[in-house]
């Protein structure tokens, strides 16, 4: 039951990754630290669930939620796990190579691990210095580095974009 446990929290750390392909490099060292005011575990559908003030820290990376749940797949599925947030809003930050930080914020937050798919729903919005990027949905694949930004019929995607800043070092 323990290792089952730590190897769902190790899975944070792949969404806490995923946001930032330059990010700190050592930030993946570091432990993951979870704190919440309630957390479940249901071995039957292998899901662990973290509720009430879910803060998780690991190196530079911060994330605060309502909720967090993470679920794997049952033995011999084959298939990897998925990690949701939920919050109003789910906020993160991260500290990348640079020196910036990327913060980003959304309603709803899905990594499925198997695809390497990252989803921000709701509010979404990713923002670095003043530069900025405000949709409804915002996907990122995360082998491919390629992001989308949409609205769906509430408006337009919306860019900020601050020349001198992209292009500090």
């Amino acid at each position: 039951m323990k290792t089952k446990i730590i190897k769902s929290l190790t899975l944070v750390s792949a969404l806490l990754l995923s946001f930032s392909a330059s990010a700190l490099k050592d930030d993946s060292q570091q432990p993951i630290n979870i704190t919440s005011d309630n957390q479940s575990l249901d071995l039957e559908n292998n899901i662990v669930t973290f509720t009430d003030n879910v803060v998780i820290t690991q190196g530079s990376i911060l994330i605060n939620a309502r909720q967090v749940t993470i679920t794997r797949p049952n033995n011999g599925g084959g298939g990897k796990e998925k990690i949701e947030a939920n919050g109003s809003p789910v906020t993160f930050q991260q500290q990348l190579d640079n020196g910036k930080m990327i913060n980003g914020r959304a309603n709803k937050v899905n990594y499925d691990l198997g695809s390497q798919y990252l989803v921000l729903t709701g509010n979404a919005q990713l923002k670095q210095l003043d530069s900025q990027i405000d949709a409804e949905v915002i996907t990122y694949d995360v082998q491919q580095q390629k992001m989308i930004a949409k609205n769906s019929g509430k408006g337009r995607v919306k860019t900020i974009l601050y020349p001198s800043q992209l292009q500090q070092k």
